[in-house]
């Protein structure tokens, strides 16, 4: 899940997994819905969700909003992993496709840099509804993210 090196992309500070942590931690929407953080690696970021009443929709799915926070959401800090110091990461678009209802034990999303730039960085996030030790892909979201300078991570 690592992304490619690029030579005009911006270089991130000395502990990107701290500083997705310390940012993550702050996050009311995460916490709200139950969601955890997982791996974090250069590039690469995961975040978990457990299916519960709270986020579920009308069929007992979990909503089609809480897949997409935790795909945009994984998207964004993948991103912020490669941003230099003072520098944070803001979506400004994304598209997802909803592939099957994501019901299962565990809903993870896996976000990862496709190409990282100066202004802007295009990012993916599969998510997969987990269950039986077995992985199903429900949704893919891919996202347009803009660096947002004098912030140090997402929403800052």
């Amino acid at each position: 899940m690592r992304a490619s090196p690029d030579p005009e992309a911006p270089h991130a500070g000395p502990d990107p997994e701290a500083r997705v942590r310390a940012s993550f931690a702050k996050q009311g929407l995460m916490r709200t819905l139950g969601a955890t953080l997982g791996d974090v690696a250069s590039g690469a970021v995961e975040i978990a969700l457990r299916p519960n009443p709270a986020v579920s929709q009308q069929h007992g799915f979990v909503h089609a909003g809480a897949v997409s926070a935790i795909a945009d959401s994984a998207a964004g800090y993948a991103a912020l992993t490669l941003m230099p110091p003072g520098a944070g990461v803001l979506t400004a678009e994304f598209k997802i496709n909803l592939l099957a209802p994501a019901a299962g034990e565990r809903i993870l999303a896996r976000g990862r840099v496709v190409k990282s730039g100066r202004t802007l960085t295009l990012a993916q996030a599969e998510v997969f509804a987990e269950s039986g030790g077995r992985e199903k892909l429900v949704a893919l979201l891919t996202a347009t993210l803009m660096a947002v300078q004098g912030r140090d991570g997402i929403g800052d």
